[in-house]
């Protein structure tokens, strides 16, 4: 009877201090979830919005995630794409509000035909038509008043002076911002 009682309470011991490891290691779990959430959100944020079906080369949505809360900035060109782009980020799950400070450009026949000429001027230029190529394109223009800033990212110096060289070639335009990154290749 004694050897009975002595393994139900080491076995109660045992268990009580599997119950407080697990506990503690929970505790940890707690304080780290919010990175990985964060983490986890962004990467869904970004997917959302690139699945967007009429954002196109001539929008920038760019996003900050602060939390569980993201903000959405940038321009695009038609209305449609502002609200889809807050309607897809409402839907990521851990998002718990939406701030959509997407500007939508007013609409413009002469904005949009320095649209059509800047693309036409940087991805038809041979050094810089690999960036053609994919459905999502790397150099975003946008125009606002006749004055174009270039968003993105290029492999290299060489190209991004090359895009701002070729949009500033256009005529009809006010100022061109070259604001394209160099990411290395990996």
């Amino acid at each position: 009877m004694k050897d009975t009682a002595f393994r139900f309470v080491l076995t109660l011991g045992m268990l009580l201090v599997g119950v407080a490891s697990m506990m503690a290691q929970d505790q940890s779990q707690l304080h780290a979830a919010p990175a990985m959430s964060t983490d986890r959100i962004a990467k869904e944020v970004r997917h959302e919005l690139l699945m967007l079906p009429y954002y196109d080369v001539f929008d920038n949505i760019q996003y900050k995630v602060e939390g569980y809360n993201v903000t959405l900035i940038g321009y695009v060109t038609n209305p449609a794409v502002k609200s889809d782009a807050g309607n897809a980020v409402k839907r990521v799950e851990g998002v718990e509000t939406v701030n959509n400070e997407i500007e939508v450009l007013p609409p413009s026949p002469m904005d949009n035909q320095i649209r059509r000429r800047v693309f036409r001027a940087v991805y038809g230029f041979p050094p810089l038509q690999k960036y053609d190529m994919p459905v999502i394109k790397p150099i975003r223009i946008i125009v606002k008043g006749g004055h174009v800033t270039l968003e993105g990212v290029v492999d290299n110096e060489t190209d991004k002076n090359s895009a701002g060289i070729r949009a500033n070639s256009v005529p009809g335009i006010f100022s061109v911002k070259n604001n394209l990154q160099v990411v290395k290749p990996s």
